[in-house]
């Protein structure tokens, strides 16, 4: 017997939408593999990364030039000011808003992953986590400069081994995050995050990670920062630190323009910022494959993001995972039927 017309439109407007994440290491090619999805499929690009939602800083966070988007549409770039602070829970708000967007006009979201704690935040939701505290912060910084960052990571190591775990040693932001939500919360930040959290619902999700081999990507990394040079970067960086009128601009943290502005200021060389932007970038890169290989359910592929190969075994991923969710539209009735 055929189901009833409106029931099964219902029916199938519940089902979970398809969604996308490739998760990889800067230099990895997410962005162009990203952008072959989503020409083959009808998908839009949803940026995942802490450094990118900041207007004005393009050359340094591999912002894709506008060429090699493809006419594709990119979400999530350019939110915010230099001058503002942008949080995961803040980014989670915009990628959902992003995504009802895409869905409501039956187009495909695929992420671009290179920053795991605001996939996380989307994906696991976040904890009821207290506010900021200035005093404490104050007091941390303090202790940062006169101890160094590696003590504040004794100090988690004392209060949520779970957590300094995962935090690197010299990450003084998230070590004074993580030691502040401790004191103001009474435990460990870790069981915090356990606890309360709302996941996103609505969404079927497929993982796909790039996991290129590390003398590849190292040599791949070295190159990207010449070109990133040879682009205009060191000219980018002079022209934000006057436009911006305050050289302590969170941006100015991020790896390379930390770097390009102590030059700027005659504290090193151009050859010596160059070697020390590649070798942060390299440390950068083990820690983000180190963070994704804990994400469960990821299908890995061993190359580079813009290798023919690697292209057509991700679209293979794809493909299946479309063909599915349209079986399981169709098990359920269509209005057709």
């Amino acid at each position: 017997m055929n189901a009833n017309p409106d029931q099964a439109k219902q029916a199938a407007s519940q089902l979970p939408w398809p969604m996308i994440a490739i998760l990889g290491p800067t230099a990895s090619g997410k962005s162009a593999l990203g952008v072959a999805l989503a020409e083959r499929f009808g998908g839009e690009i949803l940026v995942c990364d802490s450094t990118q939602v900041y207007r004005g800083f393009d050359i340094g966070t591999g912002k894709p030039a506008m060429e090699e988007r493809h006419g594709i549409p990119h979400h999530l770039m350019d939110v915010v000011e230099p001058g503002r602070r942008f949080t995961a829970g803040a980014y989670r708000t915009n990628a959902i808003a992003a995504l009802e967007d895409i869905r409501s006009r039956a187009r495909l979201p695929i992420f671009t992953v290179g920053t795991g704690l605001y996939f996380r935040a989307l994906v696991e939701g976040l904890a009821n986590a207290p506010g900021r505290s200035e005093k404490i912060r104050s007091r941390l910084e303090s202790l940062a400069e006169t101890r160094g960052t590696p003590h504040l990571h004794e100090v988690l190591q004392r209060l949520d081994p779970a957590a300094a775990s995962r935090i690197a040693p010299r990450d003084r932001q998230k070590l004074i995050r993580a030691i502040e939500v401790c004191v103001l919360a009474g435990r460990p930040l870790t069981e915090i995050h356990e606890s309360g959290r709302k996941r996103l619902e609505g969404f079927s999700l497929l993982k796909i990670g790039l996991q290129p081999p590390r003398a590849g990507l190292y040599a791949r990394i070295e190159r990207r920062v010449q070109t990133m040079l040879d682009r205009g970067w060191l000219d980018e960086v002079s022209s934000l630190l006057r436009a911006s009128g305050s050289a302590n601009a969170k941006p100015f943290e991020f790896i390379g323009y930390r770097e390009l502005k102590a030059h700027l200021e005659g504290i090193v060389t151009l050859e010596a910022a160059r070697k020390a932007v590649t070798q942060a970038t390299r440390r950068y890169a083990k820690r983000q494959l180190t963070w994704f290989r804990k994400e469960p359910a990821v299908h890995w592929l061993e190359g580079f993001g813009d290798d023919p190969a690697i292209m057509e075994s991700a679209a293979a991923l794809v493909r299946q995972t479309l063909a599915s969710n349209a079986a399981h539209t169709a098990a359920c009735g269509s209005p057709n039927s």
